[in-house]
């Protein structure tokens, strides 16, 4: 059994990039994962990372190592969920990934509430605007926004989502509002995570690119320098919503508000039969907060999708 051990630290090392954070994983000291790393290098008679001060990389040896092993780790959660099957209850761990402030906002209390319900399940979240493989880094499920392109997994949609350009008062006090994309080019646009904008003229998607003095990767930052009349901000429903009712924002061209900004929940397509996702799918569904309309249709999963499509800054 002790290779056993020696194979999840090295494997949880992988996934999760740091002793620390395996050794967290494990609920045993980093010199302890460090140590039973070091004795498997020893039985192997070989090397699996480089290891500095900041970071580890994988040996050739070890990427083709932690490949098969991780297939291994998979497998033994799936007949974990097998058993989840026949006992009809939610078992194991449910790991997930969300856009950061989205995430935070509205998902993270419906996990809390799940756990409530289902006190005997391991729950895994991380919040994050870069684009997250969910297979290779061991999540059963992503929160995603936005269109979605084909690919191997599966989504299913939970609610809708708009997104604004807005500008505040004290900014169109010194230049006109616009009332077409071309009129863009003559404003200052607040750059977020991307610098271009997506719209729909005609029922066709857009995409314009802007140009601006100010950027940042943050949605709660993009919304200050808006409110404070720094220029137009492209933003989500759930950050300005409040301000328009408020009149802190004016929403302009609105006639080219694209439609594709869904909000939506993709996975494995092997994790389908699972009661546990099936159940937290549910319960996302039933729980999303008002201000995100409801689905018009709730059903089946729709089709297979791109593991890493949001739209933009969340």
């Amino acid at each position: 059994m002790q290779r056993w051990d020696r194979i999840e630290a090295f494997v949880e090392v992988v996934r999760l990039g740091t002793f620390v954070a395996a050794a967290r994983e494990l609920s045993v000291s980093p010199s302890h994962v460090s140590r039973l790393v070091a004795q498997l290098e020893q039985q192997l008679g070989t090397a699996l990372l480089y290891r500095t001060t900041r970071q580890i990389h994988l040996t050739d040896a070890g990427t083709l190592y932690y490949r098969q092993c991780r297939q291994l780790f998979d497998g033994f959660r799936e007949a974990e969920a097998a058993i989840g099957d026949l006992q009809e209850r939610p078992q194991g761990r449910l790991a997930l990934t969300s856009a950061t402030t989205f995430g935070e906002r509205y998902i993270a209390p419906l996990v809390n509430d799940f756990q409530l319900a289902h006190p005997q399940l391991e729950v895994r979240m991380h919040f994050s605007n870069r684009r997250v493989d969910i297979i290779d880094e061991g999540f059963d499920v992503a929160i995603r926004m936005g269109r979605l392109e084909d690919s191997s997994l599966v989504a299913r949609r939970l609610c809708e989502r708009r997104e604004y350009v807005v500008g505040a008062p004290a900014y169109f006090a010194h230049i006109s509002q616009p009332h077409a994309l071309a009129e863009l080019s003559h404003h200052r646009c607040l750059i977020g995570s991307r610098d271009h904008w997506r719209f729909a003229v005609e029922g066709v998607r857009r995409e314009v690119r802007v140009q601006g003095r100010w950027r940042a990767n943050s949605g709660p930052a993009l919304l200050d320098a808006a409110l404070k009349g720094l220029g137009l901000a492209q933003l989500p429903d759930y950050y300005v919503e409040e301000h328009l009712a408020s009149g802190a924002l004016i929403s302009v061209l609105d006639a080219y508000r694209h439609a594709d900004a869904a909000v939506w929940a993709v996975f494995p397509r092997h994790r389908q039969r699972s009661p546990k996702l099936h159940l937290f799918l549910e319960h996302l569904v039933s729980r999303l907060p008002s201000s995100l309309p409801r689905p018009q249709q709730d059903g089946a999963p729709q089709g297979a999708v791109s593991p890493g499509s949001e739209a933009g800054l969340t």
